[in-house]
């Protein structure tokens, strides 16, 4: 495929979104691990606490690389950042107002949302590394790569946690952890597969 420029200014507000999203990811992964009670579930965000926090530090350098101040706010980053701080609060309310099992499926609901604005902006980034003729495309192609595998690991694993604890809820059958877990699924032709296996091992 032919490889084709791109709007710098508008890479640049897709650079600031992305590190303010890693930021308030790692806020959002310190609180939903306050509203967790399956033992799991905890594990698995822990992981992902810590390796949000290293996509922080990859995206810090990739905005460097490009002569990009990591401080810099934009409007998009201010709503990115507002978005995040909302994630947080919404699951803080769960937590003091709700019973631990509400507030942990508000916890994995906030994370899942907030994974697919993060997996989106990763997609982007390695859209442009992949067809962009500019001079920044390896920069953008080593961080990509970087955390490629995280990113889809975070949010199909994440949006089979919330089915599960929202079908245990509803006092049926659920599988814990999830087919998504034990399948190791990192693509969304995985998560469809895994979804399909769930109904074959409880029909």
């Amino acid at each position: 495929m032919k490889k084709t420029g791109y709007d710098r200014a508008q890479l640049e507000e897709l650079l600031y979104q992305s590190l303010e999203t890693e930021l308030g990811g790692v806020k959002i992964y310190e609180t939903a691990l306050k509203c967790t009670v399956n033992g799991d579930l905890y594990k698995e965000f822990s992981e992902y606490l810590d390796q949000t926090r290293t996509h922080v530090q990859v995206m810090t350098n990739l905005v460097e690389s490009l002569g990009l101040s990591p401080d810099t706010m934009t409007p998009g980053r201010k709503v990115a950042g507002h978005i995040g701080a909302s994630l947080v609060k919404a699951m803080e309310m769960a937590l003091t107002e709700g019973e631990p099992a509400a507030a942990e499926l508000v916890a994995c609901e906030c994370v899942l949302l907030a994974e697919t604005k993060d997996h989106s902006n990763w997609e982007l980034i390695g859209h442009l590394a992949e067809h962009g003729k500019g001079k920044e495309t390896d920069a953008l192609q080593q961080a990509y790569d970087a955390v490629e595998q995280d990113e889809d690991h975070h949010l199909y694993h994440t949006k089979g946690w919330c089915r599960e604890l929202w079908i245990q809820s509803l006092g049926m059958p659920a599988v814990l952890p999830p087919p998504e877990e034990i399948k190791q699924v990192e693509t969304a032709i995985g998560a469809s597969r895994a979804e399909q296996a769930r109904a074959q091992q409880l029909s």
